[in-house]
């Protein structure tokens, strides 16, 4: 062309284009590169022709292949509830100590039951069942009915203070702020404080212990070392549901506080119900 403009230093020329001097080189791409950009395309045409594609009003193309990805992810599903089929049913069969002891359906549970954890008992009990104030901890071995794996089940199975169930775990603490006085209240709080951690006023310690004497071994024992029959929790540890001290314990003595958990028999199926409970105790707590 009369008007082409060939670059001095390369010796190719431009393609008219320029921007502040600067001058654009027409160089053709590369061969390679075109004829796969040609491929490309070829292979674009050819998949929106074999396989779902092009919107419509109502659905899409469904290709010549025929293929859906929604059957073949039931497909994988159907293939994955065969293959857990055979331990859903031995675990149907067995205790939640015989599943405990076998190590294939252990597994299988401890998998099946953290993933029903996940669902329905991370809102109260945390996403790593560590509890929160009120909401025990599963992890520590501080169980208030017994943490061997049948008794994890019972309590999963019939709940903690649940109307709705007449197996359901019972154990409710009397209000003693209508029972005691208010300095008899502030005795046994100090008292049961120094079981396991400090206390402001030691003199208080020997008056509290006879009004726990008078009040309280009944349901938590002379040693005070709590009772699973009745629910009743150990206060020789450092573990507390309402919170330590004695401002805590003397509030849970003057009007306690009682936790309602609900059965899950009915809502889960006893299957799950066992996963739940052979998950729970493998956390590292369970008995």
């Amino acid at each position: 062309m009369s008007n082409e403009h060939i670059d001095e230093i390369s010796g190719i020329s431009t393609t008219g284009h320029e921007w502040d001097g600067i001058k654009e080189l027409n160089n053709p791409l590369p061969r390679w590169w075109v004829i796969t950009f040609y491929i490309t395309i070829a292979w674009a045409i050819g998949y929106t022709i074999a396989y779902p594609a092009w919107p419509m009003l109502s659905s899409a193309t469904k290709g010549v292949l025929g293929y859906s990805s929604r059957n073949e992810v039931k497909s994988e599903l159907a293939a994955a509830e065969a293959a857990k089929a055979k331990y859903v049913t031995a675990i149907e069969q067995k205790t939640v100590s015989e599943i405990a002891a076998n190590d294939a359906l252990r597994e299988f549970a401890v998998a099946a039951g953290g993933a029903a954890f996940k669902v329905n008992c991370v809102q109260c009990h945390g996403s790593g069942a560590q509890g929160s104030k009120g909401f025990p901890n599963l992890n520590d071995d501080d169980w208030l009915w017994g943490g061997k794996a049948e008794y994890i089940q019972q309590t999963i199975m019939h709940g903690i203070r649940f109307t709705s169930d007449a197996d359901t775990r019972q154990s409710e603490m009397p209000a003693f702020g209508d029972v005691i006085t208010a300095d008899q209240i502030k005795q046994v709080s100090t008292y049961v404080a120094s079981l396991s951690g400090q206390v402001q006023d030691a003199s208080l310690i020997e008056p509290g212990a006879k009004v726990f004497a008078e009040s309280c071994v009944a349901c938590h024992g002379d040693k005070a070392k709590g009772n699973r029959e009745l629910g009743a929790p150990d206060l020789t540890d450092a573990i507390w549901l309402y919170g330590s001290g004695e401002t805590a314990i003397a509030a849970q003595v003057q009007s306690p506080k009682h936790g309602v958990m609900p059965a899950w028999t009915g809502r889960l199926g006893e299957t799950k119900v066992k996963e739940l409970a052979v998950y729970v105790h493998s956390l590292g707590g369970g008995e």
